[in-house]
C-alpha cells in the first residue's frame, strides 16, 4: 500500500480469445510505459486460448477452422501485428485469383466487374451478367436517379435500405450472399447503423449508393496514400500470416506469459459481485469459477460473448442490448486433394449460394487459389461453408451427411468427383452475432450506464465492434485504454 492506495492494479479478463488477449497485451504494454503496475489473470472457459481464431498445421496444409482473413484497411489488426513483431509474416491473396461466382440454377456465374459490397458501379459489365434479369438489372441502374436524403433518417434493416434502392432481385440474387454471408444472417433482420453503415454515409452525402461509390473511388485513386497503408497491406484488400491467424494468437500467449500473466484455461466465471467498501476510494470485484475458484481485481474485461456478458452484470444494470443478439450457428467443411484429382481450373477465390438454391453450401472459398501457402505442391483444398439464419439445423448433421451434401453440391456445381484425401469440420455454435437494428444505440448506453455503476467492468468484443478480426483487435485496445483513462482519472 502506499498513501493508502494499493500498488498493483489487479485485472481479470474473462475470455481468451482474440479480444481478451489483445486487451491483456496491451494493458501490460501501456501501463508499463505509463508507470502504472498491472497483474492480469485470463480466464478461458475452453481448453485452448484463441476463440474463434483456429488453424490446423496438417501434412503441409494450413488449414483454418474459424475465420481465413482480415481486412486489410482495417488497421487495428496490422497494428497487432507490428506490435508484437509478426509483419514479416503477413501475406496477401493470390492476384491471379480475383474472380468470385454466385450460384444461379445450378450454374456459376461470375461476379460482374465494378461490384463494390454488391453496388454495381461499372454499368456496361454489369448488363452483361447473367445473374439478374433484364428488369432486375434496369430498375438497379435506375438508383442513380436518387437524391441525396436528409439527415436523421431512421435505422432500418440492411435488406429494406437495399430493396429501397435496388430493388428485390438485386437483394435477392447480389446483394444476400455477399453481404449476408459475413453474418450468416438474414439482411431482412440485420440493422443497417450496426452492420453496413456506410451506406447510410453514400446515401446521405449523394442519394445514390452508385454515384457514391463511384465518387468514393476516383477520390481514393487520387489520394496519396498515407501512413504506409499501401507497404502494410500488400496490395492485397485481405491478409493473413503465412503459418495462419493462430501467429498472432500464440505470438499473444507468449508474450502474456512473458510479461507474468497468469493465464487459466477450463475456468468460467460463474459470478461477479462488488466487494464491500474499504477504505480505498475505488471498488474491487470478486469473480466466482464454476469451479470454485475466485480471484478478486480492480477492473475486470468481460471478453465474453452477448449472452454470458448478460448472465454476469444483470444484477447491476439492463442488458436487454445484449440479450437482444441471437447468435448462427455454422460449420466449415475443409477438403484436401490431389490436384490431379481435381478436373476444376480453380480460377478465382470461390463461390457464394444464395438462399432458394437448394444447396447444403452457402458459400464455397477455393482455398489454395485464394491463399497460395496453404497448400503442398501438387496438392488442393477446397472449403466450404454451411448454415445461416433460418438453416442452422444443417450444422448439426452428422459428419457423413455433412460430407455427403457437401460432395454432391461440389459434384453438381463443378463437376468435382474426387474422394477428398482428409476432411476437417468445424462447427462453430452460437458463433455469428446477429445486430438487429437499434443495437448500436442499446450497446452504447449499456456501456455508459456500466461506467457509472461500476468503473473498471469493461465488456468488449463482437457485441459493441463487429465480427471481423480487426473489430475484436480495436475493442481489446479500447478496454486497456478505458481502464488506463480510469486510473489516470482516479489519480488525478
Amino acid at each position: 500500500m502506499t498513501s493508502g492506495k494499493r500498488n498493483v492494479r489487479d485485472v481479470a479478463v474473462l475470455g481468451g480469445g482474440l479480444t481478451g488477449l489483445t486487451a491483456a497485451f496491451y494493458l501490460y504494454r501501456e501501463a508499463a510505459d505509463k508507470g502504472v503496475p498491472v497483474r492480469v489473470t485470463v480466464w478461458e472457459a475452453s481448453d485452448r486460448l484463441g476463440g474463434k481464431v483456429n488453424t490446423l498445421r496438417r501434412d503441409g496444409f494450413v488449414i483454418e477452422r474459424g475465420p481465413d482473413s482480415f481486412l486489410a484497411r482495417k488497421l487495428p489488426m496490422v497494428r497487432l501485428a507490428e506490435d508484437l513483431g509478426l509483419t514479416e509474416q503477413l501475406t496477401g491473396t493470390n492476384p491471379a485469383a480475383k474472380k468470385t461466382y454466385i450460384s444461379r440454377d445450378g450454374v456459376l456465374h461470375p461476379m460482374p466487374a465494378g461490384l463494390n459490397l454488391g453496388v454495381p458501379t461499372d454499368p456496361e459489365a454489369f448488363l452483361l451478367t447473367g445473374l439478374v434479369s433484364d428488369e432486375g438489372k434496369r430498375r438497379a441502374l435506375e438508383e442513380t436517379r436518387l437524391e441525396s436524403a436528409p439527415a436523421g433518417q431512421p435505422d432500418e434493416t440492411v435488406g429494406a435500405f437495399l430493396e429501397r434502392h435496388f430493388g428485390p432481385e438485386m437483394v435477392t440474387r447480389i446483394f444476400e450472399p455477399l453481404l449476408a454471408g459475413i453474418y450468416a444472417g438474414d439482411l431482412y433482420a440485420l440493422g443497417l447503423e450496426e452492420t453496413f453503415p456506410q451506406f447510410r454515409d453514400l446515401e446521405r452525402q449523394y442519394g445514390s449508393l452508385i454515384r457514391g461509390m463511384t465518387e468514393a473511388r476516383r477520390a481514393q485513386s487520387e489520394r496519396q496514400p498515407d501512413d504506409g497503408a499501401k507497404e502494410r497491406s500488400i496490395g492485397s484488400a485481405f491478409l493473413t500470416f503465412r503459418r495462419g491467424l493462430s501467429t498472432v494468437t500464440e505470438a499473444l500467449e507468449e508474450r502474456l506469459q512473458a510479461y507474468g500473466c497468469e493465464i487459466r484455461l477450463g475456468t468460467r466465471a460463474a459470478s461477479l459481485s462488488v466487494l464491500p467498501e474499504q477504505r480505498s476510494e475505488r471498488l474491487r470485484y470478486r469473480l466466482n469459477a464454476a469451479d470454485g475458484r475466485q480471484i478478486e481485481a480492480d477492473a475486470v474485461v468481460l471478453a465474453l460473448p452477448a449472452p454470458a456478458i448478460a448472465d454476469l452484470l444483470e444484477p447491476y444494470a439492463d442488458v436487454a442490448s445484449m440479450r437482444g443478439i441471437h447468435s448462427v450457428s455454422v460449420a466449415n467443411v475443409v477438403f484436401a486433394y490431389d490436384r490431379a484429382d481435381i478436373g476444376h481450373p480453380l480460377d478465382g477465390s470461390g463461390f457464394l449460394v444464395p438462399r432458394g438454391e437448394g444447396r447444403l453450401i452457402t458459400a464455397s472459398t477455393w482455398t489454395s487459389s485464394k491463399w497460395r501457402h496453404t497448400a503442398p505442391e501438387g496438392k488442393r483444398l477446397i472449403r466450404c461453408y454451411v448454415g445461416r439464419a433460418g438453416e442452422e439445423g444443417n450444422v448439426e448433421l452428422s459428419d457423413a451427411e455433412i460430407v455427403a451434401g457437401v460432395r454432391r453440391d461440389l459434384h453438381e456445381l463443378m463437376g468435382v468427383d474426387a474422394e477428398p484425401a482428409f476432411a476437417e469440420i468445424t462447427r462453430l455454435r452460437h458463433s455469428m452475432p446477429q445486430y438487429p437494428v437499434g443495437h448500436r444505440r442499446a450497446a452504447s448506453a449499456f456501456l455508459s450506464e456500466l461506467g457509472e455503476k461500476l468503473p473498471g467492468v469493461c465488456p468488449a468484443g463482437q457485441p459493441f465492434g463487429g465480427v471481423g478480426l480487426p473489430d475484436c483487435a480495436a475493442e481489446g485496445r479500447r478496454a486497456a485504454d478505458a481502464l488506463l483513462g480510469l486510473w489516470r482519472g482516479s489519480e488525478d
